[in-house]
């Protein structure tokens, strides 16, 4: 049962944790989740509602993907990536959820407006390590790799926690850890210690008994924490034993406290039906595993029909990283460089890394005199306000290319020639002095260099 409990004020939230809720109310929950709490600081409450009940079925309630936007609570604080991920299961329709493996694809994730991602263990070990997800990768690995992924984003991000690294007592330090990292939320499953990679052989899990004790772990370990991190919790009991032994496992993952229930390597659209109808109140996680998984590929519209709210894509990133990768070495090692249509121009990779939004919020700090030079009277070089300006040195090659597009301080001329030595016999500092006094841009050079390339600078 779950309890929605809203204010006299409803006009700002935030999402408490079941312990919080229970403090009010004092009931006894076996399956309660996440709760929309209002005003809960002066504890005034409309009666509670019933929250998970099952919507009708409609195509017209799946949303499509949309950057997530910080939503401020009662308390004026600002929302947290966990609250975030509860507020989008709590919303109606499927939710796909690409599954990345670094600070880049996590990026390109949140670009893409995608309102949340998952980091793939398996996609880490391959782009980490070069080696497969057998067990190799570690949890102080895993922790580090996340927490690069979160600070690239503001989207909630759901971590790869495999098995919880060791026991009980390993599962509660895992769950510490990736909340501190900044996760939303964490998958954690009941395979065996060294684990093996969902759709592939030899998976084998523990005891009904410690596959639970994993979950109540990271429910203790979520409130010790204080944290409302969001606990996805996974069996692989369905290839590794039967179907039966893994509805059970999720019913009673359900009943210790986990918040998201998946079941990996179900292998018909019958079999997912029966899966969405274990504990209809736990939102459930699909794994739509590309190019020739074990589950069916379904359209989230399907998905969401038969009762799932989170969809993960977990190869797509890597898969085609992977062959793009492979069809850029094979030009290259033919002569060629890699054809325009495959790749993103310079400009675009640079605004995609944030190299623009670096140069603007550079200019706040830029001072409009600097004084380099002095005179031991005290009167300044002239030449000294060139540092608070710019040069753009820009290299296009014979065949079209662009080589090179930098921008560094007017006075650093030493280095200038470290990066351009056709600029070594060229007198910058002269034609900077002509310059200095001059408001906007001006072309300084603009030549062809012995190999046919075309040198310009500007002064910005």
């Amino acid at each position: 049962m779950n309890f929605n409990l809203q204010s006299m004020n409803p006009s700002s939230s935030f999402v408490a944790t079941r312990d919080q809720a229970l403090s009010v109310f004092n009931h006894p929950f076996s399956q309660s989740h996440s709760f929309l709490v209002s005003n809960f600081k002066n504890g005034s409450f409309l009666s509670p509602i019933n929250t998970h009940t099952r919507r009708p079925k409609t195509h017209t309630s799946f949303t499509t993907p949309k950057r997530f936007q910080p939503i401020t609570g009662c308390l004026g604080e600002r929302n947290t990536p966990a609250k975030a991920l509860r507020q989008i299961l709590e919303s109606p329709g499927a939710h796909q959820g690409p599954a990345c493996f670094d600070g880049l694809s996590a990026k390109l994730v949140e670009r893409a407006g995608f309102q949340y991602c998952f980091t793939s263990g398996f996609s880490i070990s391959a782009a980490r390590l070069g080696l497969p997800d057998t067990g190799f990768i570690s949890y102080g690995e895993m922790v580090d790799q996340g927490q690069q992924i979160t600070q690239a984003v503001s989207i909630p991000v759901i971590g790869d926690g495999d098995n919880g690294y060791g026991n009980a007592m390993n599962v509660k330090r895992t769950v510490k850890g990736y909340i501190r990292a900044g996760f939303a939320g964490i998958i954690l499953e009941d395979q065996v210690s060294p684990k093996a990679c969902g759709h592939t052989q030899g998976r084998k899990v523990v005891s009904r008994e410690e596959a639970v004790m994993r979950i109540k772990a990271a429910v203790d370990a979520r409130k010790e924490s204080g944290s409302d991190i969001v606990i996805v919790a996974r069996t692989d009991s369905r290839q590794a034993l039967s179907l039966e032994e893994s509805l059970w496992r999720s019913r009673a993952f359900a009943d210790a406290g986990a918040d998201v229930l998946f079941i990996d390597a179900l292998s018909s659209k019958e079999e997912m039906k029966a899966f969405c109808e274990v504990s209809p109140l736990v939102p459930k996680m699909a794994n739509m595993l590309e190019g020739g998984g074990k589950t069916p590929i379904l359209a989230p519209l399907e998905l969401e029909e038969i009762g799932y709210k989170l969809v993960a894509y977990p190869l797509s990133l890597i898969g085609v990283s992977i062959r793009a990768m492979q069809d850029s070495l094979t030009a290259l090692n033919g002569g060629r460089i890699p054809p325009p249509g495959s790749m993103p121009s310079f400009e675009e990779i640079k605004e995609i890394l944030g190299f623009n939004n670096y140069y603007e919020e550079e200019k706040r700090y830029a001072t409009s005199k600097y004084q380099l030079y002095a005179d031991r009277d005290g009167s300044r070089d002239p030449f000294s306000g060139i540092w608070s300006r710019t040069l753009r040195i820009k290299i296009t090659g014979r065949d079209g290319f662009e080589k090179l597009d930098v921008r560094v301080p007017a006075g650093f001329l030493e280095g200038i020639t470290n990066i351009v030595p056709a600029l070594g016999g060229v007198n910058l500092k002269a034609l900077l002095d002509d310059a200095a006094e001059e408001v906007g841009g001006k072309v300084l050079l603009d030549f062809n260099d012995t190999m046919g390339d075309r040198i310009q600078v500007f002064l910005e």
